[in-house]
């Protein structure tokens, strides 16, 4: 009678140790695709709506400068009508600040002038005029896209 040998069916300390670099590697590079999938998706800053209900009309009386630091805008009414100015800066995007001679920039000192013309920079261009509307409800919408 021939007696076959059995086979060692343990797995040599070689074998193991490369099973462990290459799950390791291949784990690796999941996790590295993940962080790049959440890399190239990322939004810097939550997609903002395109248009605002600031409230009743009536909360704006004739001849206000409403700062509506939500939105932000400046709501103006005057004789003719309502009218809106972003206080957004366009230079990087801060929002600016009321001052007695109109608007300044935080970050780095554009000023702007009551209407939102720009008086010096860095920024480029005047405050950005918004389309604002009265609702059938009376209040005011102001569309900032």
């Amino acid at each position: 009678m021939n007696a076959t040998p059995l086979k060692d069916k343990r797995i040599s300390r070689r074998s193991f140790l490369g099973w462990l670099v290459k799950g390791s590697l291949a784990g690796s590079a999941l996790l590295g695709l993940g962080a790049l999938l959440r890399f190239i998706s990322f939004e810097s800053q939550p997609s903002s709506p395109s248009q605002v209900d600031l409230g009743p009309a009536s909360d704006y009386p004739l001849g206000s400068r409403t700062v509506v630091t939500s939105a932000p805008v400046l709501v103006i009414h005057n004789e003719q009508g309502f009218s809106a100015l972003s206080l957004v800066c366009p230079h990087l995007g801060c929002t600016v600040g009321l001052t007695e001679e109109g608007f300044t920039c935080p970050c780095h000192g554009s000023r702007f002038l009551p209407d939102g013309s720009l008086r010096n920079g860095p920024a480029a261009r005047s405050l950005t005029g918004l389309r604002i509307e009265v609702d059938s409800n009376q209040h005011l919408i102001v569309y900032l896209g």
